[in-house]
């Protein structure tokens, strides 16, 4: 699985070129980096710390939720802006636990998958994802640990953007495709328990941050109602953000007066890019 990847991967300190040697990974300058028995590559940079990388529990929180089908609705609609399969490298930057990536990939035979996110615990799901993805731990604020050009499809669901870096490892003529929440995304839900609200002005955030390298070229919006029990609404609240600013004592408080099924919008934008030329430099 990872030995599928391994070309697609530079050293985080020099940028050359990785190969395998036993239980790790290792450039020509010998630097090198241990294979976790989970699965999946570190190749963070000696100083880099381990950052806000989500936790085993939030991890956790996603995966069941997410499993549930709850935001079915996204992976169409990530499919939609693919037209379908796809062939060649899918790099999906902050993979979380490789959710979306894993569909891709099964609607998409000729193509490999590499999920990039700096918390171990998403990758340790994301490394088995799918048969045919490898999972690296990195920072997506860094230089990206992977070669340049050489991504024909780059994901980015609800997670960090790296406008230059991106770029840089998208290949001509290739696609990113972004999803983020709009301003409305669980409204009904932010209200109820003080959650964190979604920018009203995010949108304009993430033209400013892709703008100078990518060209949009497409767009879809998907609003779908969930019917979630209150079980669900505590699992939704702790995969995101909300589980680094919530009161967990307030707020199951909160969940145990709402009704059942409770009843709540999402909303997300999916658009479809093209870089607007290569990048140089990269990691190291």
């Amino acid at each position: 699985m990872l030995a599928d990847v391994l070309g697609l991967l530079a050293c985080p300190h020099c940028g050359l070129g990785l190969s395998l040697a036993g239980p790790s990974a290792r450039c020509a300058t010998g630097h090198t980096f241990d294979l976790a028995r989970q699965g999946y590559l570190s190749l963070l940079a000696g100083d880099a710390g381990a950052g806000t990388g989500d936790t085993a529990a939030m991890v956790a929180a996603r995966a069941d939720f997410l499993g549930a089908g709850h935001y079915r609705p996204i992976g169409e609609a990530i499919a939609e802006a693919l037209g379908g399969g796809v062939s060649g490298p899918v790099v999906d930057l902050g993979a979380g636990t490789g959710h979306y990536l894993a569909e891709v990939l099964e609607q998409s035979p000729a193509a490999v998958g590499l999920a990039l996110d700096l918390s171990k615990f998403a990758l340790r799901r994301a490394a088995r994802a799918h048969p045919r993805a490898g999972a690296v731990v990195c920072d997506a604020w860094r230089g990206l640990p992977v070669r340049e050009g050489v991504a024909a499809v780059l994901l980015n669901v609800f997670a960090p953007r790296n406008g230059p870096e991106m770029a840089r490892i998208l290949a001509p003529g290739g696609r990113l495709v972004v999803v983020t929440p709009e301003s409305g995304h669980l409204g009904a839900l932010v209200d109820e328990l003080g959650l964190l609200r979604v920018d009203a002005d995010k949108g304009r955030r993430v033209d400013e941050q892709l703008g100078a390298h990518f060209t949009q070229v497409g767009e879809i919006r998907r609003r779908f109602r969930l019917g979630l029990s209150r079980s669900e609404v505590a699992t939704v609240v702790g995969m995101g953000p909300n589980a680094w600013h919530t009161d967990p004592a307030e707020l199951a408080c909160r969940i145990a007066t709402l009704p059942e099924p409770y009843a709540v919008s999402a909303q997300v934008r999916v658009g479809v890019y093209r870089s607007t030329g290569p990048v140089r430099n990269g990691p190291g």
